[in-house]
């Protein structure tokens, strides 16, 4: 029985794009033209058919995966019978002809019925597959509308209205869509641009943890005039010149020391209803990357292992890395807690977001030179603005308060003199 390799096509200029599906599977009947997998660029989704006919033997790709012109994606086996053939077919017309005949109105849960006794991958344009996703959508269970059951935006649209009004029937009808009397465009010269994906992909995380995380924001300010005066101070010990830290790398560190003191700070609930949470053992320290595309949070790994010098080195590293697009993926999971900070821009208190999974996020503000009275008298002191908005199901606002006052303490005098650069 003899085999044929199925490799990417010419692509363009592309080079390593992300596969972000598999359309078939190891056994499937595949026909000439039929898409096999679908890729992602910076500017659009493709999907990539097969030129052969045959079935499936073996998937060589995955989704997550980088390809370039020539890669293998998949290795097809001839049919070795007619029969095979011939007996395929009809089922899979049968049941696109029973997809076909359903009307919109019909319950999803016999659309979803009808849809598992075929094998077959829900046809798709790369625009509909882009919509499911960025909603959340599984677009297996979404029956279409149009010709061969190919699903279009609109049937999408409805099986998530129909999936919502089944979840909320109690708060349905009460929150009603405001929609715009006039159009933009009615009151001037206007211009429409593209959504960044970062910004598109960043906000579903975002809405859903402002909607499910009851926040609780604590302000507060430390005073960080010895640490700075140790890290201007810091000198090469052989050349003698100035070494450059950032205060952001002080500022892992003695959050990592609070977090040492407070564990449910470093902790997740994934689900409040089976009313477990999950202890973190590690300190991956995210951090919150301002790029030209949107908000970035890759993480500083074991930042508890690191010394002041190595932790600045990474920050440039990463950073960088967000801002070309060379981030992996799975540097922006799998977080202890986050810093977001507004220092080198301007501003003092903010209200930040959570990054979901994680129980709490801390705000940094732009330092400044206060008079605070000490000892009886006033003295000049550089001061922090720290916001640390936190879980209110996990953490309630005693504990956030001595998180903060052990965090003002780690940046203070004692700490600051304790790190070996």
């Amino acid at each position: 029985m003899s085999e044929t390799e199925i490799k990417v096509p010419n692509i363009g200029d592309f080079k390593d794009v992300e596969v972000i599906e598999i359309l078939v599977s190891e056994g499937q009947i595949l026909q000439k033209n039929d898409p096999i997998i679908t890729i992602e660029s910076d500017k659009s989704s493709v999907e990539i058919p097969s030129n052969f006919e045959g079935k499936v033997k073996s998937l060589k790709t995955k989704v997550g995966d980088k390809i370039s012109e020539g890669d293998l994606i998949l290795i097809l086996e001839e049919i070795s019978t007619k029969k095979e053939n011939t007996e395929e077919k009809p089922n899979i017309e049968k049941e696109f002809k029973k997809i076909k005949v359903i009307k919109p109105e019909i319950e999803q849960a016999s659309i979803n019925q009808v849809k598992s006794l075929s094998n077959e991958i829900s046809s798709a344009s790369p625009k509909a597959r882009k919509f499911a996703r960025e909603l959340g959508v599984d677009i297996t269970q979404v029956a279409g509308s149009e010709k061969d059951g190919r699903v279009i935006e609109d049937d999408i649209k409805k099986f998530v209205s129909s999936t919502t009004k089944n979840i909320n029937e109690i708060k349905e009808d009460k929150i009603k869509k405001i929609k715009n009397e006039f159009e933009h465009s009615d009151f001037g010269e206007i211009e429409i641009k593209d959504i960044p994906r970062v910004k598109k992909l960043s906000s579903v995380y975002l809405t859903n943890s402002w909607t499910t995380i009851p926040h609780v924001t604590n302000h507060d300010e430390a005073d960080i005039t010895e640490m700075e005066n140790f890290r201007s101070s810091l000198t090469d010990m052989y050349t003698g010149e100035k070494i450059k830290i950032t205060p952001l790398a002080f500022i892992i560190k003695a959050l990592v020391a609070s977090l040492k003191k407070f564990p449910s700070f470093n902790s997740s609930i994934d689900e409040i209803e089976t009313g477990k949470m999950t202890f973190k053992k590690y300190f991956h320290i995210g951090i919150a990357v301002d790029t030209p595309n949107g908000l970035m949070v890759p993480k500083i790994r074991n930042a508890d292992n690191k010394k002041i010098s190595l932790l600045s080195i990474e920050l440039k590293e990463v950073s960088e890395l967000c801002r070309n697009l060379k981030i992996d993926k799975k540097e922006l999971f799998g977080g202890s807690m986050t810093i977001t900070s507004l220092g080198g821009i301007g501003g003092s208190f903010f209200t930040p977001i959570i990054n979901f999974p994680e129980v709490a996020i801390l705000g940094v503000g732009k330092s400044q030179k206060k008079q605070i009275f000490i000892n009886g008298k006033f003295q000049t002191r550089t001061m922090l603005p720290i916001s640390l908005s936190y879980d209110h199901r996990i953490i309630d606002g005693a504990e956030a308060a001595r998180f903060n006052n052990d965090l003002k303490e780690n940046l203070g005098k004692n700490f600051a003199y304790k790190l070996a650069v």
